[in-house]
């Protein structure tokens, strides 16, 4: 029974969890960054213009790689910031849930059509 009281008594130090948080956390952040992009890239001509980086698939082609590198950049920079730090893992993967739920409503067509 002491080994059990040991493991959760708080003596030992925790291990850092801001590498698993700052990968859930910018997913959260690139599903987020490609919903609000393609809908940039449906409703504004500007952005239309700007997001076509291959032209036989239209903005989709800057609309996806604009995504992946928001996702990966800010995926670096949370790593290099909370890699040895323990941070509120449960915050991060409520606040990347919600992102996820708003990417998933903002592609969902009557929704960004209000837009």
């Amino acid at each position: 029974m002491k080994a059990a009281d040991d493991a959760v008594s708080g003596d030992e130090p925790t291990m850092p969890n801001g590498s698993g948080a700052a990968a859930v956390l910018a997913a959260g952040i690139g599903s987020f960054a490609l919903a609000v992009l393609a809908i940039a890239g449906d409703k504004s001509a500007i952005a239309k213009s700007g997001l076509v980086f291959y032209t036989p698939t239209g903005p989709l082609s800057g609309v996806t790689t604009m995504a992946i590198l928001t996702w990966l950049l800010s995926w670096a920079t949370l790593e290099l910031r909370w890699r040895k730090r323990t941070v509120a893992a449960g915050a991060m993967s409520a606040l990347a849930i919600v992102l996820l739920g708003l990417s998933l409503l903002l592609t969902f067509p009557p929704i960004a059509d209000l837009f």
